[in-house]
């Protein structure tokens, strides 16, 4: 990259990025608002050491957290320097297993280590568990959580005990994290949690490495730096001891991954880490209206713990903020499908996928998929089943898992019971403890199944398996591991079980044909690519890395909205004991957490948000009355500038509104709204909202016959409502029933 392009790239930056950028030495803080181009400026920065510096690429890190986020920081420094193949540009756990990879032979693991999802984790704890007698439904979740939070602290199940000695169970905890540990060092497996802190055990017990990589990496550069916990700080701290060249960026105020051991502490105390840390604020939002930000500075400064900081931005005042009560669940869900629906009927250039509807509790989707539905809106729901976790994809997974790792007792137990070939689990439970007694995997032990009771039979099965596993495993010798999937499949008569042809059949053909896709576009995009590294990048994948790619709603929890931004933004469930959820109340850090994830709701609109909430919701088993929640009584004067402690709402036919007039002084029932002229295609004045279908909405009744471009033909089994609120039941082949809106929905008689 030549001097005179970071030249014209620099002048893209104002007065608050550019210092960051020029400031190269030592350790550096960049505290980055919501939507304040923290991206460019790391990606700046990286250009310019590059061209002013004359840094090679190989000696820079950058982490993220997210691999989409790394993907379009790789893509953007691809199209800005060119040729970047030297440059460490990932997540912190790719950075670990690409480590791990080369150097985990030093404590005691072979390189061709397999990595357990959430998945994989809960079968073999459970497994564990009741190895050791316990009761897995009282058990299992407190475990599980206790093994996270002890291998972020960095400890090993002795130091956990020993520094939580009057923690309650904490015996069972000990033996099953115990018991746990040797499962997977034995079938030379990692989980998640353990590609960090195996990496942190490498460093400690092998200096050398750690020197290595310090050397290597002359320039660190942290993106997301409030996510990080104990042993990711721990980690990069090691990698910086060398050269000192440091460089961080994050935000306080979304910092909202407490629960999974986020240490908002890291952010905070940086210069007390790091004495003489330069320290800069980007304050300067480039994504939202006016009226957006001022509620999201309005929220967030009711925080005690952060560093002070207010967005502010150039862009219009944008419409108001728009409240939203529902009767109850259902009203409030069809009220934003009516939203929708209104605003994509007046803004043609409009698309399903500028619309967002965020959550605190996944369980509150339900009422929207519902609506949505009904209305005929698409959508998608992010948080939920993952493609990868689908029974036949893991089935098939298994054999190349195996294939790649034969000590993975997970996988051999799995692939082998997959298709049924005669081999029971009291078979199956034998041979695993035997294989335990001799602290070996079932691979090994199976050359030695004389020694047991097994019947023949059993054995030869078993010795069967294993030949076929090796010849899978010389089969990939001479072939790529795209061809050894068909192989598999093949070998094994995989597909016969799907033979019956039924619905559900058919969806694991299909999931599976896309199994072999996402397998030959892997290939392609990764020239060399082994089956490992096709594997690692299933295992460390998010769900979220395929947000926006669909014209589709997007149905998240808050969780999984940091990073994105949307034209429109739906924040639901704005009630007490939902947002703040009803577990924080009495703790304050928990509450400025959950105050922090309001913020970041908030600071995910662009041009339009509404929030919205319901005086009654469906609840753990019952129906709950809800109050609204503390943050927005926080914030009254600015959501209703004309705001009464005592007056009642305005009351339209969907709900109620606190508000009553719009930003032109108009009277409206908040539904559709009006708005000023910013962002045209979403915040269009021009017309009022219009229904998207045309149709006789009269002549539905029981028995007729419709076509819908999503559930294909049914017939109407009831009619509810009238005029332009008619409902109809439709019971769909292969589908079920489902209630659409006769107006909305994109359906035809027949």
């Amino acid at each position: 990259m030549s001097v005179e392009n970071i030249d014209l790239l620099l002048k893209k930056l104002n007065d608050e990025q550019i210092k960051p950028v020029l400031d190269t030495e030592g350790a550096v803080l960049v505290i980055a608002g919501a939507g304040s181009g923290k991206t460019r400026v790391l990606t700046t920065r990286i250009c310019y050491l590059i061209a002013e510096k004359k840094v090679s690429p190989s000696n820079i890190l950058a982490i993220t957290f997210t691999n989409k986020a790394a993907g379009e920081m790789k893509e953007r420094l691809v199209r800005l320097v060119g040729n970047v193949s030297g440059m460490w540009v990932s997540t912190i756990h790719s950075m670990c297993v690409k480590i791990l990879r080369s150097f985990i032979d030093r404590i005691g693991y072979s390189k061709d280590f397999n990595i357990y999802d959430e998945t994989d984790k809960d079968k073999v704890l459970k497994r564990v568990i009741k190895e050791l007698d316990f009761d897995v439904d009282k058990v299992l979740k407190t475990c599980k959580n206790y093994i996270s939070i002890a291998k972020n602290e960095c400890m090993t199940p002795e130091e956990f005990a020993s520094e939580n000695s009057d923690l309650y169970q904490i015996d069972v905890i000990y033996k099953v994290y115990s018991a746990y540990q040797s499962t997977l060092e034995r079938s030379n497996c990692l989980d998640f949690d353990d590609l960090l802190f195996k990496t942190y055990e490498l460093f400690v017990k092998n200096p050398d490495v750690a020197d290595y990589f310090a050397e290597k990496f002359k320039y660190i550069h942290i993106d997301e730096f409030q996510d990080t916990n104990k042993v990711q700080f721990a980690i990069c701290q090691r990698l910086s001891v060398k050269h000192g060249n440091i460089f961080v960026v994050g935000d306080d105020d979304q910092s909202i991954y407490g629960w999974r051991g986020a240490k908002i502490e890291n952010i905070l105390s940086f210069d007390d880490v790091y004495r003489g840390a330069k320290i800069y604020k980007l304050q300067r939002n480039y994504r939202s209206t006016k009226k957006i930000l001022q509620l999201a500075n309005g929220v967030i400064c009711k925080n005690t713990k952060r560093r002070p900081k207010e967005l502010w931005t150039d862009n219009p005042d944008g419409c108001r903020v728009e409240t939203f009560i529902g009767t109850d669940e259902n009203n409030e869900a069809a009220y934003v499908a009516m939203q929708i629906k209104s605003l994509m009927a007046r803004s043609p250039e409009s698309s399903y996928k500028d619309f967002a509807v965020f959550m605190r509790l996944n369980a509150l989707s339900r009422a929207f998929e519902q609506e949505f539905t009904k209305y005929g809106i698409p959508y998608t729901i992010f948080g939920g089943f993952r493609f990868f976790e689908r029974k036949e994809i893991k089935d098939v997974l298994s054999y190349l898992k195996l294939v790649a790792n034969p000590s993975d007792d997970e996988s051999f137990l799995r692939s082998v019971a997959c298709p049924k070939r005669g081999i029971g689990d009291k078979t199956l439970q034998e041979t695993l403890e035997f294989a335990v007694s001799r602290g070996e995997s079932i691979f090994s032990a199976i050359d030695f199944l004389d020694l047991t009771t097994l019947s023949q039979a059993s054995k030869t099965k078993l010795i069967n398996f294993k030949n076929m596993i090796i010849s899978f495993k010389e089969y990939l010798l001479a072939h790529s591991y795209v061809e050894l999937i068909d192989y598999v499949l093949e070998t094994t008569a995989f597909m016969k079980q799907f033979e019956e042809k039924t619905e559900e059949d058919l969806s694991r053909i299909y999931n599976i044909s896309e199994l072999k896709n996402s397998a030959e576009q892997f290939y392609k995009d990764n020239y060399g690519a082994t089956l490992h590294d096709y594997l690692n990048s299933i295992t460390l994948s998010s769900d979220t890395d395929s947000i926006n790619e669909d014209n589709v709603v997007t149905i998240a929890t808050i969780h999984s909205a940091k990073g994105l931004e949307y034209p429109t933004v739906f924040l639901a469930g704005c009630d007490e004991g939902v947002l703040p959820i009803a577990r924080s109340v009495g703790d304050d850090d928990e509450l400025e957490e959950e105050r922090r994830l309001l913020y970041v709701a908030i600071t995910r609109a662009k041009y339009r948000l509404y929030l919205t909430r319901a005086t009654s919701r469906y609840m753990y088993g019952r129906r709950e009355y809800m109050t609204q929640s503390r943050f927005l009584k926080d914030v009254q004067h600015i959501l209703n500038p004309n705001y009464q402690p005592n007056a009642k709402p305005s009351q339209t036919p969907y709900g109620r509104s606190n508000f009553i007039e719009d930003d032109q002084g108009l009277s409206h029932n908040n539904v559709g709204g009006y708005s000023s002229s910013y962002a045209k295609s979403f915040l269009n004045n021009s017309s009022k909202p219009k229904p998207v279908y045309s149709k006789t909405v009269g002549n539905y009744k029981s028995g007729t016959k419709v076509k819908h471009v999503k559930f294909g033909e049914g017939t109407v089994i009831l009619v509810k409502g009238e005029g332009d609120n008619i409902i109809v039941d439709v019971a769909f082949k292969g589908v079920g029933i489902k209630s659409l809106s006769v107006k909305y929905a994109p359906m035809e008689i027949i």
